[in-house]
């Protein structure tokens, strides 16, 4: 072989070695490193409160609330859409839970406020009137009487002075004064001392105010007794002055 020949071989083995070594020098790049993924959304938050929380049918009510990451947001019943945060008067006529629901990216998510109502007491029936006979038999009063006299006693006095008061406040009123008695004297003897005793409540009133045109008198007697036992306890029933509204 020729020393030309050689001398190139030998060159091109040293340059093959060269490059080799430079070759096994280098770093290999380091892997791209992995993207980070991105965070996912926020849930949203949302409260919801009632100020007062019970009242009467027609009371105002406040709803207040606030939100965080959300969009949209809805209350329920009768207010409908409304901001991240806020309040607003309502006014329920029943006991009413109001439902406020967030939705965002995040999700959604619902809060709710309880109102209880109660209702309004029904207005009690207005008492119709009250008639003149009622009002003659609940203030007008009968007199009574001793056994076998027309003299006008305390208690009578009493009961005649609150039917004149009466008589006074209801001047078109008139009265027909009745004479009674017990069932002992006879029939004869009744009719005339029933007469003395409705003429004296009849002189009594008068003496009161009480104009002697608007009294009637008549005397039953023992005729039309009130009570029909055989006792003082009947008869002293019977024994009196009774007042008629005449009409």
């Amino acid at each position: 072989m020729q020393r030309s020949t050689f001398r190139k071989i030998v060159l091109v083995v040293g340059l093959f070695e060269i490059l080799v070594i430079a070759n096994g020098c280098k770093h290999n790049p380091p892997p791209p490193a992995a993207a980070t993924p991105a965070p996912a959304p926020a849930a949203p938050t949302v409260t919801l409160s009632a100020n007062p929380t019970s009242g009467m049918a027609g009371d105002v009510i406040r709803l207040t609330w606030s939100s965080t990451d959300a969009t949209d947001l809805n209350i329920e019943p009768e207010v409908g859409k409304v901001a991240p945060e806020g309040s607003t008067p309502v006014q329920p006529s029943s006991s009413t839970t109001y439902t406020i629901t967030a939705t965002g990216p995040g999700g959604s998510v619902t809060a709710s406020a309880r109102v209880t109502i109660t209702p309004a007491a029904a207005p009690a029936p207005s008492k119709a009137p009250m008639g003149l006979s009622e009002l003659f038999e609940q203030n007008v009063r009968d007199a009574f009487y001793d056994f076998n006299k027309s003299d006008i006693r305390l208690d009578a006095r009493e009961a005649l002075a609150k039917t004149a008061e009466f008589l006074r406040s209801y001047p078109e009123v008139r009265v027909t004064i009745e004479g009674h008695c017990d069932e002992r004297g006879s029939t004869e003897y009744n009719l005339g001392l029933g007469e003395r005793r409705a003429q004296a409540a009849k002189n009594y009133l008068i003496s009161l105010g009480i104009t002697a045109s608007r009294m009637d008198t008549v005397s039953w007697g023992k005729e039309r007794p009130f009570c029909t036992e055989h006792t003082e306890e009947c008869w002293q029933q019977n024994r009196r002055a009774h007042f008629v509204m005449a009409h």
